[in-house]
């Protein structure tokens, strides 16, 4: 498949890659940014809907990351040899521009609940960007980086617990719920009373969920190599044997080829030797 097949292939999650070089490259530098800007955006989230006079911080989270995807976005369709064919491959992105900038300008959530829905639909466009933008960590080679996001996930969503659930005092019980939350146990000795907590524990499903997910499928993926490699190493191991069958079959028949024509030699001397 060429630049331009792919260019030109659906894009399922709303979101496609940039096929061009300095594209991709530019789409690249701005990876690690974009995840910090959008990572920031989730405490925001819990500040505007805990707080009813929220800090400044909370709606420039918000306004940061609406610039960050808006300048990642427009930087690489300018790299693209068809801008507009790259604007129109990620939608996921165009709304989430819009979407964070009236999340920076909506009053907080506790006191409307239009503004409570605007930003849930936010963050779970926030989730969907961050679950795409990691993907290319599920390899057969990437189980370690998994496990370590996967334990830093956890601790994170643990210390989410901690300052949000009233029920929870410590983060050893925060990391507890998180954890009983993620793997869907629900043991019921520590659960969420609050609404904001009850909001955390949702998207702490979603992504114990797809963590989960990931894990479990590097980690088959790293079987299947495993298998992959002992298949190889057998067929590798055939086609050699085969192969020193051949050469020696061909030595045969160029050791019996010069035998012949060394036969057929003596026998055309002989000939001219022997009186008319």
């Amino acid at each position: 498949m060429n630049r331009s097949e792919v260019s030109r292939a659906p894009a399922p999650w709303g979101l496609r890659h940039a096929a061009e070089a300095g594209a991709a490259r530019v789409e690249r530098l701005w990876r690690a940014p974009l995840l910090l800007a959008l990572l920031l955006t989730i405490p925001a989230f819990y500040v505007e809907l805990i707080d009813a006079r929220p800090p400044l911080a909370a709606p420039l989270a918000y306004a940061v990351a609406a610039l960050a995807v808006a300048a990642a976005l427009g930087q690489t369709a300018r790299r693209s040899t068809r801008p507009l064919q790259h604007l129109r491959g990620n939608p996921i992105d165009a709304m989430l521009c819009v979407g964070l900038l009236a999340g920076a300008l909506l009053p907080p959530s506790q006191g409307s609940q239009t503004a409570l829905g605007l930003r849930l639909g936010v963050s779970a466009l926030v989730l969907l960007r961050l679950v795409w933008t990691t993907r290319h960590l599920v390899t057969r080679g990437g189980v370690a980086y998994l496990l370590l996001l996967a334990l830093a996930v956890l601790f994170l969503c643990g210390a989410g617990f901690w300052w949000l659930e009233p029920s929870v005092h410590s983060l050893g019980d925060g990391v507890w719920l998180a954890f009983t939350t993620a793997a869907t146990v629900g043991y019921g000795d520590v659960v969420p009373t609050s609404t904001a907590a009850k909001i955390f524990a949702v998207f702490v499903v979603l992504l114990g969920l797809g963590v989960l997910t990931t894990v479990t499928a590097a980690i088959a993926a790293t079987w299947v190599e495993t298998e992959e490699r002992r298949a190889q190493r057998e067929l590798l191991r055939r086609l050699s044997n085969q192969l020193d069958s051949v050469r020696a079959e061909l030595a045969a028949l160029r050791a019996e080829t010069r035998s012949a024509a060394l036969l057929q030699a003596e026998r055309r001397e002989k000939s001219k030797r022997q009186p008319m």
